[in-house]
Parts: structure tokens; sequence; C-alpha cells
């Protein structure tokens, strides 16, 4: 198979196993959305739709964010790791949308990424889910897969993102991106990896991680 025909096979495959797809974070609109995804980083979703509630009973805009004090924050967003540093920069990018923005999430990828704890995957996940502008934001489960499916040499989550947008049509990328990771989750997992249930790899894995699967599964 080329490279072209393994990602036609992706995308029929993902669509017939995810005709509608959920998005895994919580959220009701870009700003809690965007707070979501700050607060995902090395953490899991689960944890953070756990504790959003909390945060949003609270402050759900940056108007009654920025009356929390960081402290408050930090206490309520404790379980997703990292709250010094999330506490701050939810606080800190809560004041710049009501500076600079009228207290709205700016629609660019520039403006995104200078906000405090924002980084381009953030941004393209606010991009991609908030505004339906194409993106291919790349987490944990996208990288492996590239890999696995021999799309991408893993080397960086960078360079995963790079031969994403290439081999994969841009009108399929929002749907495509939450479709690999959910089919990472259920199929292709990093732990407790079944080959056998994963038909995307067995189908057009790369050979030395089909290789090592059946090493391992002797």
């Amino acid at each position: 198979m080329t490279q072209k025909e393994r990602a036609t096979f992706v995308i029929n495959t993902l669509k017939d196993l995810y005709p509608t797809i959920p998005i895994p974070l919580d959220h009701k609109d870009p700003y809690t959305l965007l707070i979501a995804v700050l607060l995902s980083a090395q953490c899991t979703d689960v944890r953070v739709n756990l504790t959003t509630p909390h945060l949003f009973a609270k402050a759900d805009n940056p108007y009654a964010m920025v009356k929390l004090s960081v402290e408050t924050i930090r206490e309520i967003i404790k379980p997703c790791g990292l709250s010094p540093m999330k506490s701050k920069a939810i606080h800190g990018l809560s004041q710049i949308l009501i500076d600079k923005y009228n207290g709205e999430v700016p629609q660019s990828f520039e403006a995104l990424e200078a906000l405090p704890g924002v980084g381009h995957k953030t941004a393209s996940v606010v991009m991609s889910q908030a505004f339906g502008v194409p993106a291919f934001p790349v987490d944990t489960h996208i990288h492996r897969l590239m890999y696995r499916w021999g799309l991408s040499n893993g080397k960086s989550v960078v360079q995963t993102e790079r031969d994403a947008k290439k081999l994969f049509p841009e009108a399929s990328w929002n749907d495509l991106h939450l479709q690999i990771i959910w089919y990472g989750r259920e199929y292709s997992p990093a732990r407790g990896w079944d080959l056998e249930k994963d038909l995307i790899t067995k189908t057009i894995g790369r050979k030395s991680v089909l290789k090592e699967a059946q090493k391992k599964s002797r």
C-alpha cells in the first residue's frame, strides 16, 4: 500500500467506527473549552471532566475568573496536577481576554499561543473544536498511532503534525484527529494493547511494530 492508500484506509475505517464524534472535554463555549484543554496537560480527560464542574460553578467566564484568587483556583484544580502553574495561567489569560479581547477568546493561532499556558496543541484544539478552523492537534494517542501505522517517524509531535497535514485532506482534519484519539483509547492503547483487536495497525502497521507485537504474543 502507498502512503496515500494507507491514509484513505484510515479515514474510511474511522468513519465507519465513529460516524458521530463526541468531543472528549466537556464545555459550553470557547472559554470553557480553552480552560479545559489547558487543564488536560499531563492529565486525563476523565479527571478534567470531573474537576471543571467545580471550577465553572464558581467562574465560567473570564470576568468571574479574575475575581477568584490564584490560590482558590489552585485548590479547585489540584486533582489535574501542575496546579501552581495552571492556576496562574488561568487567572492571567482571563485578565488578558478582558483587557485585550472584550472577554472573548480570540480566533487566531497567534493570539491564542500568546496567552499564558497556551501552547500550539491547546490553540489547535480550540481553533478546531470551538471555531471550526482546520487544525490537527497531536496528542499522545495520535503520535503513537501515526508511528504504529507507518505514517510518521515518531521523532517529535511537530513532525507528526506536519506528516498528518500532508497525508490527510484538510477537510478531514477536525473530525479525524478526534476519531484517532477515540480509536487509540479503544483499540490501540499504549498499555494492554491487543493487535488482534486493532484492525488498522493489523492491516497497515509498520513492519517493525507488527514483528514486536507478534513476538510478545508468543
